[in-house]
């Protein structure tokens, strides 16, 4: 049985105060949450300190939103993979489509960031998705199977979770039907080695849709945006089929 990651990830423009306010809110929603559903929270590095010192004995999961791979030396307004371990991070979010379609990230520093995050025992989230231009011309399977191919060389696949994340699904109204994600995951499955590796589906994720999108046999999680991240969004998606 794979595991189910819940994960949910907020864009930078938290204050401490608002952080804590979200968390107040979304704790009250796990009191009956099932056990086999891992719940993470990836945050901005801002966040870090304050998230990991009001989680300790709660079961949600501390995430951060990038990693560098240089130990030493990590560039200005990057954070390296000890800062990430220090703050007892246990998952991070890698190649997500912002970075990669804004900020020009490529598979190479891709794989990059997704060794360095093992090296420090922190499991990478792998994000990969087409845009709406590459799903239009029939590209969308080559598009996944190249980044997949590049960004995974080399990376531990018992320690990955992957997200398929279609860029034209995100803050973009548009919703992939949770048979066409289902059915883009199993072919996600079918090119990594490793049929154990968790697959989650990110891309206008809501309440009114999670049951849904967790229905489909190949998806074992979600990887939430700001739009669905408050409080009691974020409670309704992380009890799905309750």
């Amino acid at each position: 049985m794979r595991k189910k990651v819940i994960a949910g990830n907020w864009k930078m423009y938290k204050t401490q105060a608002e952080a804590q306010e979200f968390l107040q809110g979304f704790l009250r929603h796990l009191t009956e949450t099932p056990d086999d559903r891992e719940v993470v929270l990836c945050v901005p590095y801002t966040d870090l300190w304050l998230l990991s010192k009001n989680l300790h004995g709660s079961r949600i999961r501390l995430g951060a939103q990038n990693i560098h791979w240089a130990a030493e030396g990590a560039y200005t307004g990057e954070i390296s993979g000890p800062m990430l371990a220090e703050a007892g991070v246990r998952y991070v979010v890698v190649g997500h489509s912002e970075r990669r379609q804004y900020f020009g990230e490529t598979d190479d520093t891709v794989n990059l960031r997704l060794k360095a995050a093992q090296e420090f025992g922190i499991t990478p989230i792998l994000c990969v998705g087409e845009t709406k231009q590459q799903r239009s011309t029939g590209q969308t399977e080559p598009f996944i199977f190249n980044q997949l191919e590049n960004d995974l060389v080399d990376v531990d696949q018992s320690n990955l979770v992957i997200a398929y994340e279609p860029i034209w699904a995100i803050g973009t109204g548009d919703t992939c039907e949770p048979d066409e994600a289902n059915r883009v995951i199993g072919l996600i499955r079918e090119q990594i080695d490793n049929p154990d590796v968790p697959i989650q589906y990110g891309g206008s994720v809501k309440p009114d849709n999670i049951d849904a999108i967790m229905a489909q046999p190949e998806i074992d999680g979600v990887l939430v945006g700001g739009a669905s991240l408050t409080p009691d969004s974020f409670g309704r998606i992380v009890n799905f089929g309750l």
